[in-house]
């Protein structure tokens, strides 16, 4: 009926100020969680403004979910024994879009269930060519501007999932590791990775380290376990005295702080592990061994030769995993694509400061959006998967013979060779079609469109194969979903009212939309960012797919209703805290909505028996109302009051609790009671179904479908459904 009756699509009003809020990008193709169930809260915002007689516009989107869709379906062709390693991009992209195609409405429908009163006539998907290409013209734009560049730098990548990560990608904890002392020549270096060190090219001390001073500037050679090897002493005051010995091995191509040592003193950066997780040549008879088992083989063979002095099995460091997997993350340097984010984010910090944009809860919030926004770094927008839309850069293979490059043949072989060896074995287009990934050197040369070389004239190009950084095009989601620069909808529903998220995606994506948003329309994407509740599992755990925490939301409406999930959602819940939502609550929730509806019927019945016509509530006052009915209104007046203000506030929880109690002590138990011993029924009822549509309004943004139901059995307004009749003033 709402869906039929056009009440979730606003039209453009000149006269009447919009309210607008953007759906968070749900995974299109995944089904919701509890926790995405939390959209609620706008939901109830949509619904209050509709009521109010402004123009709202809830807007809904699916993303495509880079990262996270790959590695779904990745675990899927596991369980078939096969790997990405098997298929070229072109192909393994079209067997992932096959599967999401299985899916992709799937939590379009689950929304719908819980009853969020989205403008399906608006959906708009990530992956959809309109949006794609205005993704292009703002890389191209940012490239114009100079801020744009490639740079081979140190990256948080995951062997596993096979990409970079940003920083705020990768989880840091604490764990124990064994601490290896290992013998290099004169010296004893203390080491958790002793499989990197044939990547080693020097060894470093602290400057006001007195037991090795007159080492710095030396050098050695020692018997390492694959030949002969010279090594370089480095003081460096980022050694910490206190660790090992004092003396550590600098592995730069493997780590961040050995990569700046070997910036400051000009030393080697040799590579000994690949993205594949595996040691490379340079690693001699130790070469193509995965990370974990080099460790074992250099180990054993340290201790047979006696380098290995001891071993402290218990030390206590700090380690990044992939966010996805859980996988260790390597340190390699990489050419990647960044965005110097510098200019951008000061605007957006600007924003906020000056009250363009205001966050809520601000105390808190707000400074956390500062300190990101002030401490921000150049921002890679490289991922090395398929899944997504390619960075649109082009590199002539003839200016570019040593782009190394990896494809799978037509024998299903995987070939990993510079252009310079395959271009006498495969035509270009082969290569076209079969590449899995490319690494390009940061100084090729590159153009922004295909077509001819700009400096050869040659027509053997071949696009970047990395894909955006999710977040890259998410980020342009406010103004790219509403049809930016020129359309109606851009012009009259942005900037958006409120924008409803967690504050683990505060940076990820609400600081992205703000950089973009003021860069390429001069305004700021909302007016309002609010910071709801965070579900967690019963270990306090935010609720993840990949985690396997999750409860589906869908069983609960099957066995309680939607109404009674939404209304546990927010009650009982403070501003941005988490929670643990239990079934207990839920069920809780389904009882008062059983109330509410308990109350309908005990009207319904009472007016079919009444013997006296009824009064119009504006009848009232030409009889004397009783003391009870004084005091209800009265508390009913306040009831609207405190709703209204709770609502302007983002207070839900607190409107909710005043609707429960209210309804089911007040009125319930109550007045109702008191009703059915009245012999001015026809005052008493008329008080009691004024007092109930009013709740029914009042409730209708927290549980839509009773009040709705209940609505179209009692009012006498038969032909404007609760959706859109008028809030209670």
């Amino acid at each position: 009926m709402w869906e039929g009756g056009g009440y979730f699509t606003p039209k453009i009003d000149p006269k009447k100020k919009p309210f607008s809020i953007l759906l968070p990008l749900p995974n299109a193709s995944d089904p919701m969680h509890l926790g995405h169930a939390l959209f609620t809260v706008e939901d109830i915002l949509a619904r209050y403004h509709r009521m109010k007689g402004d123009p709202t516009l809830w807007l809904p989107g699916g993303d495509h979910a880079g990262i996270e869709t790959q590695f779904v379906f990745e675990k899927h062709l596991a369980k078939e024994g096969k790997s990405r390693f098997y298929f070229d991009r072109k192909t393994l992209y079209k067997m992932i879009w096959e599967y999401t195609q299985k899916y992709k409405d799937l939590n379009k429908e689950q929304m719908k269930r819980l009853g969020f009163s989205l403008d399906w006539t608006r959906y708009h998907y990530s992956l959809e060519p309109a949006i794609v290409e205005k993704v292009f013209d703002t890389f191209r734009k940012l490239h114009k501007d100079g801020l744009i560049y490639r740079a081979n730098r140190m990256v948080n990548y995951c062997t596993k999932c096979g990409t970079s990560f940003s920083d705020l990608e990768v989880d840091h904890v604490e764990r124990p590791d064994p601490l290896y002392y290992m013998k290099y020549g004169p010296f004893v270096v203390a080491t958790t990775r002793p499989e990197t060190k044939f990547g080693d090219t020097a060894v470093a001390v602290n400057p006001t380290d007195a037991r090795y001073k007159d080492w710095i500037g030396k050098g050695f050679v020692y018997e390492s376990l694959i030949g002969p090897k010279k090594m370089r002493v480095v003081g460096d005051s980022i050694v910490d005295i206190k660790f090992g010995t004092g003396v550590v091995k600098v592995t730069p191509a493997h780590d961040p702080n050995d990569f700046e040592i070997a910036q400051r003193h000009k030393l080697p950066v040799v590579e000994v592990i690949n993205r594949f997780g595996k040691l490379t040549e340079i690693a001699g008879r130790f070469s193509g061994l995965s990370v974990k088992t080099a460790r074992e083989a250099v180990v054993k063979e340290l201790l047979e030769k006696g380098d290995l002095i001891k071993v402290d099995e218990q030390y206590v460091h700090r380690i990044g995993l992939c966010y996805r997997c859980g996988t260790a993350i390597e340190p390699l340097l990489y050419p990647q694509w960044y965005v110097n984010a510098r200019p951008l984010a000061k605007k957006a910090l600007k924003a906020v400061k000056n009250g363009e944009t205001k966050i809520f809860p601000k105390k808190r919030f707000e400074k956390m959006y500062t300190d990101w926004m002030e401490n921000i770094l150049d921002w890679n927008i490289s991922r090395q998967i398929v899944w997504g839309p390619r960075i649109p850069a082009w590199y002539c293979l003839d200016c570019n013979p040593d782009i190394s490059i990896s494809l799978i043949d037509n024998k299903g072989n995987r070939v990993s060779e510079t252009y310079r060896r395959l271009k006498s074995k495969y035509p270009i287009r082969e290569i076209r079609e079969k590449v899995q990934s490319i690494i390009s050197p940061v100084d090729a040369s590159y153009q922004l469109e295909d077509g001819a070389c700009k400096k050869c004239g040659g027509t053997n190009l071949l696009q970047e194969t990395d894909t955006f950084d999710t977040w890259f095009l998410s980020g342009q989601w406010p103004f790219n979903t509403l049809g930016f620069p020129d359309s109606d909808d851009f012009k009259y529903f942005y900037p958006t009212s409120v924008l409803d998220t967690l504050w683990d995606i505060l940076f990820f994506w609400v600081g992205r939309m703000m950089m973009f948003g003021i860069y390429l329309t001069g305004k700021a994407p909302f007016k309002t960012v609010h910071i709801h509740a965070r579900v967690v599992d019963a270990k306090g755990q935010k609720m993840s797919k990949s985690k396997g925490n999750v409860i589906d939301p869908i069983k609960m409406v099957d066995l309680y209703g939607a109404d009674a999930l939404r209304m546990a959602l927010v009650f009982g819940i403070a501003p941005a805290s988490d929670v643990s939502v239990s079934e207990d609550k839920i069920r809780a929730m389904r009882n008062f909505a059983n109330k509410v509806w308990n109350i309908g019927r005990f009207l319904e019945w009472q007016e079919s028996q009444a013997t006296a016509p009824i009064l119009e509530f504006r009848e009232i006052s030409a009889k004397t109302p009783t003391p009870s009915d004084l005091k209800l209104l009265k508390s009913l007046k306040l009831l609207t009051i405190e709703v209204t203000k709770a609502l302007e506030t983002y207070q839900f929880s607190r409107a909710a609790e005043a609707l429960y109690e209210f309804v089911w002590h007040e009125l319930a138990d109550i007045y109702v009671e008191e009703v059915k011993n009245r012999k001015d029924k026809d005052v008493a009822l008329s008080v009691l179904r004024h007092t109930y549509t009013t709740c029914l309004k009042l409730l209708h943004p927290f549980m839509p479908y009773v009040t709705e139901e209940i609505w179209g059995k009692l009012s006498k307004e038969k032909n404007k459904p609760l959706i859109v009749s008028s809030w209670p003033e």
